[in-house]
């Protein structure tokens, strides 16, 4: 071999190694983000999502991929939604924003790994066999958001004991509506409160709601939990301010943008534990030997601006248990 022969042969090796280095390098996996709410009113669910994520090691743009798909509060649009994701193969598929996503995804694919996050029983909504073992190719956690009704009536009650009839706000189109229907009617019975239920599907809806609501001669409101509400939770304390009527609500998001009261799960925290097993089976879990996980944090808020603008007095009682007091 000749000298020009050497430093050709090396040259070409000097630009393969590279080339070939790339091509070996495995495939960034590539996580499907399913929500039925909005990105910018989810913003602080998906940094929570984000940091569970990092806890397993994984950081968007650096070793992981995210497709988002956000049906805007339309219910409808979200299977469409899922088997996009699904035709496009993605690794694993984070199902949050209400039960409607997650039966989505559910029904999209049985091979594709699915972490949820689940406000109704996810046993009876047939998305696993049981808690400690979902089995299938779903599990993720459970926030108990249609288990705590009753609290948050007996809750409204110690604010408001003159109310004789709670007006209690539902969306029929929800999949946990009549779970939580049943729930909050039992509770009612047990302590013999007067209810009135108000339905409420679309933003119009709402208006309608709170514009009627002298009708029912009702003293105080109830908002059951869903994700639309959740996204549309300006709109209703507004109204719920306007119309100067004394509401509880279930997360803390509510509280936050003026409502007066809530009680519930750490949404937060579910998002958090959604990225965790997420990033856990992107490392090889099953989701069949990831137990479901039930939410243990819950949160009661209130807020005393609120009740000072509506002229309501916080029992010494409320105060002493209040997770938190915004001021």
């Amino acid at each position: 071999m000749n000298k020009r022969e050497f430093i050709t042969l090396i040259g070409s090796a000097a630009v393969a190694w590279p080339l070939a280095a790339r091509a070996q390098q495995p495939a960034v996996p590539v996580i499907g983000f399913l929500s039925g709410r909005s990105r910018d009113e989810a913003a602080y669910a998906l940094a929570a999502f984000h940091s569970g994520l990092k806890e397993t090691g994984f950081v968007e743009g650096q070793n992981v991929a995210v497709e988002y798909r956000w049906a805007e509060g339309q219910e409808d649009r979200l299977p469409a939604l899922a088997a996009d994701l699904v035709r496009r193969q993605v690794t694993a598929i984070a199902a949050t924003g209400g039960s409607a996503s997650v039966l989505a995804a559910k029904t999209a694919t049985t091979t594709i790994p699915i972490v949820f996050l689940s406000g109704a029983d996810p046993v009876k909504l047939g998305l696993i066999a049981n808690f400690n073992r979902p089995e299938g190719n779903a599990t993720g956690t459970y926030v108990f958001t249609t288990a705590t009704e009753g609290k948050r009536l007996a809750l409204l009650r110690d604010l408001v004991p003159m109310a004789q009839i709670v007006g209690v706000l539902v969306r029929p189109r929800s999949a946990n509506a009549t779970i939580q229907l049943n729930n909050v009617e039992a509770a009612a019975r047990a302590v013999g409160q007067q209810i009135h239920i108000f339905h409420a599907n679309s933003a119009r809806e709402i208006d309608t709601v709170f514009a009627n609501w002298g009708q029912a001669q009702t003293g105080a409101l109830m908002v059951l939990s869903d994700a639309f509400f959740n996204s549309r939770r300006y709109q209703l304390t507004a109204l719920a301010a306007h119309y100067a009527i004394p509401a509880i609500y279930e997360l803390r998001e509510f509280a936050l943008a003026g409502g007066l009261m809530s009680y519930g799960p750490s949404l937060t925290d579910g998002y958090r534990q959604v990225g965790v097993y997420t990033g856990q089976i992107l490392k090889g879990a099953k989701p069949a030997d990831l137990p479901v996980v039930q939410s243990t944090k819950f949160e009661f808020v209130i807020n005393l601006k609120t009740a000072k603008e509506l002229g309501i007095k916080i029992s010494d009682n409320l105060l002493s248990i209040a997770d938190e007091v915004i001021e």
